[in-house]
C-alpha cells in the first residue's frame, strides 16, 4: 500500500461561555453512521450514484478521501448532495493509509471491493478508543460466503476464489459495521443469503432501504433475520436520501436538561428514541410529540419533540443500553448529563465498550459528583452544581460530546481542546449550538 499525504488539520478548541438558557428549535441533521455506510454502498453499484442527506463530518471527509484514492470519483453536489461514480478498475495500491486508519469504516470497503477485485489490502481500522475491537464478526460471517480475512501486523489481507450464497449466516457479535459489510457482499452474489442475529439498528436499515433502491429485494428489514435475494450486476443511475440521525437528537435533548431550558428539536428518528423518552418520562421529564411524518427517503418515521424545564428525579433501577430496540448504546452517554440534573443517585451501566465510561470521570473537573465503580459502571450524585474547567477531548466521539454540553450548564468560562472527535460526528456543532442560545467561540 502506498501511503498519501492528507492535509494536516490543525489542533481547534472551543471556548465556552456556560450558564445560558438553550431556546427555539433546531433541526437534526442527517445521520453520520448513515453517511460512511451509504458511502461504502455505493460502490456496489457501476452507475452513477447521488446521495442526499451526506453528513459534512470529519469521518465522511476521511471515508472520501479513501475512496477517492482507490479512483472513485467523488464530487459535492450542495452542501450535502454527493455525486459518487465508481471507476473501470479498483486501484488499492493507492489507498490512503493516512486516512484509513483514522477511521473505523474502512473495513466496510471488504463487501462491496471483494466483488470488484480477488484480493486486495487495507490497513488496520481506529476510530475512538473504546477498548478492544475486534473485526472476528465480519471474518466469520464473510467466511461464510467464500471470503477470507488474514490479519497481518498493519493490515487486511482479504481474497476470494469462489463467492457463495450462504443459507444460515449467524451473526457472531449483532455490531453494525459488521452487519452491513455481509449485506454488501450478499447483495451481488446471485442467490438467496439468509443471515441471523443482525443488528436492525437504524443505519443498517438505511442500507437495506438503499439496496432495495439498487434492486436487491430484501426479506425482514427491521427485524433480526434478514434474507437478501442477490443480483448479478448493479448497473444504474440512482438518487437516495439518507435519513436523520437519532444520536444527535439525543444529543439535543440532552442539552436542553442539562441548562434546564424550553427547546424543540425537529426531524427525529422517533422509533429509535422512544425507549429513551420512556425513561425520561419516569425520571419526570415534560415533553411534548408531534404527529409522525416521514424522513425524505420514505421509510424512517420522524416526529418534533418539545423539551420543557423540569425537575427530574433519579431512577431506582439503572440505565444500561442494549441492542435496538433497547437504549440506543451511543445515546447511553447523553443520559449522564441527565443523571447529573436529577435528584438523587443514578447508576450507569455501559456493558458495550470497556473504556468509555472512564471519560466521563473527566465531568468531575466540572463539579459534576462521578464515581467510577469499574470501567463499565458508573454512579453520578445528581444535583450538583456544575462551574467552568479547562479540559482535553477525550478521543472518542460520544464523551467528547458529553463534556462539550455539560459546560453550556457551567456558568463561567470554559475551555474544551483539540476537538477533532467531536467534529468527526457533528457538522458545524458550535454554530448550531450558537443558533439556539449558546455562547461557543472557535479557538485555531
Amino acid at each position: 500500500m502506498k501511503k498519501t499525504n492528507t492535509q494536516k488539520i490543525g489542533s481547534i478548541d472551543f471556548q465556552v461561555n456556560g450558564g445560558k438558557k438553550l431556546h427555539g428549535v433546531i433541526k437534526t441533521n442527517f445521520s453520520k453512521n448513515g453517511s460512511v455506510g451509504l458511502l461504502c454502498a455505493a460502490l456496489l453499484n457501476r452507475g452513477k450514484t447521488t446521495l442526499h442527506g451526506i453528513a459534512r463530518i470529519e469521518e465522511v471527509y476521511r471515508v472520501i478521501e479513501i475512496l477517492e484514492s482507490i479512483g472513485v470519483k467523488v464530487k459535492w453536489m450542495d452542501q450535502n448532495t454527493v455525486l459518487i461514480v465508481p471507476p473501470l478498475n479498483f486501484n488499492l495500491e493507492n489507498i490512503n493509509v493516512d486516512s484509513a486508519i483514522k477511521t473505523r469504516s474502512v473495513v466496510m470497503l471488504i463487501g462491496p471491493l471483494i466483488h470488484k477485485l480477488s484480493s486486495f489490502s487495507i490497513p488496520h481500522a481506529q476510530g475512538c478508543s473504546l477498548g478492544k475491537r475486534t473485526i472476528a464478526a465480519h471474518i466469520y460471517a464473510l467466511e461464510e460466503l467464500g471470503i477470507k480475512i488474514k490479519t497481518t501486523n498493519k493490515s487486511y489481507e482479504i481474497s476470494a476464489k469462489k463467492i457463495k450464497p450462504a443459507k444460515n449466516i449467524v451473526m457472531y457479535e449483532t455490531g453494525e459495521t459488521a452487519c452491513e459489510n455481509v449485506l454488501f457482499a450478499s447483495a451481488l452474489i446471485p442467490g438467496d443469503t439468509t443471515i441471523s442475529f443482525i443488528s436492525t439498528n437504524y443505519m443498517v436499515q438505511e442500507i437495506c432501504f438503499f439496496l432495495e433502491t439498487l434492486g436487491v429485494k430484501i426479506d425482514g428489514v427491521g427485524t433480526s433475520t434478514l434474507t437478501i435475494h442477490g443480483v448479478k450486476e448493479i448497473n444504474k443511475d440512482v438518487e437516495y436520501w439518507n435519513s436523520e440521525d437519532p444520536i444527535e437528537s439525543m444529543m439535543f435533548i440532552s442539552a436542553a436538561i442539562i441548562t434546564d431550558s424550553r427547546l424543540s428539536i425537529t426531524r427525529c428518528p422517533i422509533d429509535f428514541l422512544a425507549l429513551e423518552l420512556e425513561k425520561l418520562k419516569r425520571m419526570n421529564l415534560k415533553y411534548k410529540i408531534s404527529k409522525i411524518y416521514h424522513s425524505h427517503n420514505g421509510r424512517t418515521k420522524l416526529a418534533d419533540i418539545e423539551i420543557f424545564p423540569s425537575k427530574l428525579k433519579a431512577l431506582d433501577d439503572k440505565i444500561h443500553a442494549n441492542l435496538y430496540p433497547g437504549i440506543n448504546i451511543d445515546n447511553l452517554p447523553f443520559f449522564v448529563p441527565i443523571a447529573i440534573r436529577a435528584k438523587g443517585q443514578t447508576l450507569i451501566h455501559d456493558w458495550y465498550y470497556e473504556v468509555r465510561m472512564i471519560y466521563m470521570t473527566e465531568l468531575n473537573r466540572l463539579g459534576a459528583n462521578v464515581t467510577l465503580a469499574d470501567q463499565h459502571r458508573l454512579y453520578i450524585q445528581g444535583g450538583t452544581p456544575l462551574k467552568p474547567a479547562q479540559v482535553v477531548c477525550p478521543p472518542a466521539l460520544r464523551p467528547s460530546m458529553v463534556i462539550l454540553i455539560s459546560m453550556l450548564a457551567a456558568p463561567g468560562t470554559s475551555i474544551l481542546r483539540n476537538v477533532y472527535m467531536i467534529n468527526r460526528g457533528y457538522e458545524e456543532i458550535a454554530e448550531r449550538l450558537n443558533s439556539i442560545g449558546a455562547d461557543i467561540e472557535i479557538l485555531k
